[in-house]
């Protein structure tokens, strides 16, 4: 049955009927900082949250930093919204046992992992194994093939 403007019932009730948006995914950001953040470099972090914004909702972001990282580049990173990790120790272990922690955790579906370094990668193998999507962000020079060919999704972080 068609009403004056043309449009059946059907078509009418059909575009009444709300779609289910798909849910939203949860993504962990978590960033070397001394293997990222070099004045060479020239990166733009927020460009970076904002890029990741098409893959889901940032839940965790964490730069991590060596111990002789300045006050003023710890303010820079909370002012970005990172939350700065200072570590004593090498940055690439407790990066990779903060990123294991996530890829266990039921509520997060997304690991990003900003880095050039192929000492990720078992990270990224596991995170795969278990159904999580794998996003690097990386730049060159310096950034592993290894990395690039092991993530679901790579950025290119000096192109944003």
């Amino acid at each position: 049955m068609k009403n004056e403007t043309g449009i059946g019932m059907f078509e009418k009730l059909s575009g009444m009927v709300k779609k289910k948006k798909t849910p939203e995914k949860n993504i962990a950001l978590l960033v070397d900082g001394p293997n990222i953040i070099r004045k060479e470099m020239n990166l733009d972090l927020s460009r970076v949250k904002k890029s990741l914004e098409q893959y889901g909702i940032i839940k965790v972001c964490k730069i991590y930093l060596d111990q002789y990282a300045s006050d003023k580049l710890i303010e820079a990173m909370t002012n970005q919204g990172y939350e700065p990790v200072i570590t004593t120790g090498d940055v690439d272990v407790t990066m990779a046992v903060e990123a294991m922690q996530q890829v266990y955790n039921p509520s997060i579906h997304v690991i990003a992992l900003m880095t050039r370094d192929i000492d990720y990668r078992p990270v990224l193998v596991k995170a795969k194994e278990l159904g999580k999507e794998t996003i690097v962000i990386g730049a060159d020079p310096g950034f592993s093939v290894a990395l690039k060919n092991t993530a679901d999704h790579i950025i290119m972080a000096d192109n944003l």
